[in-house]
């Protein structure tokens, strides 16, 4: 069976990658620009870096930002409103993976009018045209939104997070700037940063997995885990080594999937709002623990990528255990709980296992699984 990789035909990356987004449009010939942004880089000035940009420019622009952290159906059927009344034939997806995620549904169901109930574009939706052009610029080094054919949605109303798989939706644009990074909180900085590595490492350890993604992903874990205690810290390396290691592993994961940590975390989020990268870095170790007897002999190469110390020498029952101690640390170090307490209630287990059981990412988990197991897992945690 062949393995199909999927990537952005064209992307930036490096300081004042930014510069390039005016005359790319301006190649193609369009006119006016929709710029998915949020609120708080609304309001915090980071936004305008890139409309600043398109003023000079004096190219035309509508900003939509109602756009929740965990974005949700209705901000999607906004932005497709928004967009219609915009006059807009471009997107700009500026910000975390919220806006990239909102910006990439409101991009399909612009040119798949079809799939205008926006649950109707869960799993591997049969879309038949590409999104709207869209240019991403990201602003938070983890989701690597900007080169996936993912995009994640809430809904409210079922308390779920459903995942879209559609090669329809990436953008043909990716800019990353680690300028674009530089105001990003610590607390930000650590949740999207253990994010990405979550990527890396369980796409690594996906039944998908194959030598053009272990490559990506060895080499994403490898600058994450040298990088992100300096990204927090804001050193200007690290910005840009977290820059380049969460859109490396976004080149991976995206073409072979993920496993039960983002199956589990998907629900955390959508029920009690919990920070997607924060979910995920708590039960990392508890995945990597769980898929051990399947894919433990993997992990020494993960360790070897973070420099675990003598690990060539270890059995690989050691080295395993050397390296999920070593992810523990790293997420200790940049300040990431250690467990769910004060954010799991024993009461909403059984509809997160069921919920997890049912997410899409849950069938490249290496090991199987079911739904008491994923029960036993959460209460670990309690």
């Amino acid at each position: 069976m062949a393995d199909r990789i999927v990537l952005n035909p064209i992307s930036y990356h490096g300081h004042g990658a930014i510069e390039n987004i005016v005359p790319e449009l301006k190649a193609r010939g369009f006119k006016k620009v929709f710029l998915t942004s949020d609120a708080d880089l609304v309001k915090f000035g980071v936004t305008a870096k890139v409309t600043d940009l398109l003023d000079k420019a004096a190219f035309p622009y509508t900003v939509y930002s109602d756009i929740k952290p965990n974005p949700t159906i209705e901000n999607v059927k906004g932005g497709v409103e928004a967009f219609k009344a915009s006059g807009a034939d471009c997107m700009i997806a500026l910000g975390g993976g919220s806006s990239m995620d909102t910006a990439k549904a409101i991009g399909i169901i612009i040119n798949n009018p079809e799939f205008a109930d926006v649950r109707s574009l869960e799993g591997v939706a049969p879309t038949k045209k590409h999104a709207v052009f869209t240019i991403a610029v990201p602003t938070t080094a983890g989701t690597a939104a900007e080169v996936t054919i993912n995009y994640v949605i809430t809904d409210v109303e079922k308390k779920r997070k459903f995942v879209c798989v559609d090669v329809n939706d990436i953008p043909e644009i990716a800019v990353v700037d680690p300028d674009m990074m530089a105001t990003m909180p610590k607390g930000l900085t650590a949740a999207t940063g253990m994010d990405a590595l979550t990527h890396a490492i369980e796409g690594y350890i996906t039944k998908g997995h194959c030598a053009i993604s272990d490559m990506f992903h060895l080499e994403a874990i490898r600058l994450i885990s040298a990088n992100l205690r300096g990204a927090v810290a804001n050193t200007p390396d690290g910005r840009e080594g977290m820059a380049l290691g969460q859109y490396i592993a976004g080149m991976g994961f995206s073409n072979v999937g993920l496993g039960i940590v983002h199956s589990m975390a998907h629900g955390l989020s959508a029920l009690y709002d919990t920070p997607h990268g924060v979910a995920c870095a708590i039960l990392l170790p508890v995945g990597l623990d769980y898929n051990k007897s399947v894919s433990g002999k993997r992990y020494r190469a993960i360790g070897k990528a973070m420099c675990v110390k003598g690990i060539d020498s270890m059995t690989d029952e050691e080295a395993a255990d050397a390296t999920i101690a070593e992810v523990r640390k790293l997420s200790a170090d940049v300040g990431i709980p250690a467990n769910l307490h004060g954010i799991l209630k024993e009461e909403d287990i059984q509809f997160l296992s069921e919920s997890a059981y049912a997410d899409a990412c849950r069938p490249g988990n290496p090991r199987e699984t079911s739904v008491e197991e994923i029960k036993e897992l959460y209460r670990s945690q309690l």
